[in-house]
This record gives C-alpha cells, sequence and structure tokens, in this order.
C-alpha cells in the first residue's frame, strides 16, 4: 500500500516530529553528502565489494562506450580501477540535493586524477530504497569545463 500526501501535510508531519521541513531537507543533505564520500572511499581503500554494494541493481552509468545497465554491469565495467596499490582518481562532492519527500538525491563535484590534479566532473542521482540505503541510480561524468563560471543553473 502506498501513502501519499501533500506537502502541506508532510509539513504538518514534519511539525509533530519536531522538524521543520528544511531542517529535514538539511539532514536528508548531509546523509547524501555522507554517502557519496563512503562510496569515493571505496575507491581510495580499494575495495570493489564495498563500491557495489552503494550500486542500486537498476543503476545506469553512462560510459564512453555506452550506458551500463545494472549494478553487475557497472561492477564489471569498474572492476580495472581497482587494480594496483594506488587510486586513478578520487571525487568528493560539493553540492547535493535532496527532494522534499525525501526519495532522490542528486550529488556533483570534482573528480581529480591521482595526483589531485582537476579531470573533470561527476553528477550522481541517489534514491533511497527500501532497505532505507542511499544508493546510486544514475551516474555520469564531464571532462572538466574551461568556460567562465555559469550563474543560474
Amino acid at each position: 500500500m502506498t501513502i501519499r500526501c501533500s506537502r502541506a501535510t508532510a509539513i504538518l508531519l514534519f511539525a509533530a516530529a519536531g522538524l521543520s521541513a528544511a531542517e529535514s531537507n538539511v539532514e536528508l543533505q548531509r546523509q547524501v553528502r555522507e554517502t557519496e564520500r563512503a562510496f569515493a572511499r571505496t575507491m581510495a581503500n580499494r575495495d570493489h565489494s564495498a563500491f557495489a554494494s552503494f550500486v542500486s541493481q537498476e543503476a545506469v552509468f553512462l560510459s564512453t562506450k555506452g550506458p551500463l545497465r545494472g549494478r553487475k554491469a557497472v561492477s564489471e565495467a569498474w572492476k580495472p580501477f581497482f587494480d594496483g596499490p594506488r587510486a586513478p582518481f578520487s571525487w568528493e562532492p560539493d553540492r547535493v540535493e535532496v527532494l522534499d519527500s525525501g526519495t532522490l538525491a542528486i550529488s556533483t563535484g570534482p573528480v581529480r586524477d591521482a595526483d589531485g590534479k582537476s579531470a573533470g566532473t561527476f553528477t550522481s542521482t541517489w534514491r533511497r530504497e527500501a532497505d532505507g540505503k542511499w544508493r546510486i541510480v544514475l551516474d555520469s561524468g564531464s571532462p572538466p569545463c574551461e568556460c567562465p563560471q555559469m550563474t543560474g543553473s
């Protein structure tokens, strides 16, 4: 059974729990930011199995060879990045936004090469799944942009 409620009802529920909608969203952003950081640590720690645990069964990762669909395909394609003692790249979120429903989130930030030099940006969509864990469902990376800082987008 799915229960749906309006934004006003959600605000009343948050108020009854002693939380404002803004406080709730701040907490959700914190959760996603920490999840993204833990996801990135799997690369630094060279832990491919832990990496896979953050990927939804339904994930789609965009790659230069076409979309990778599902946890198995993503895990297999990313396995070579976990070979060797040193991570070939790292990433960290610098912006996180969460839907007011608390079900989907977007995170984005810099990707750095093994020497810490800017190598691009990532954008990931996270979904809070039935077990309450945030898992990545959509992911895309881009090369660094050498354009003026954009505003309003």
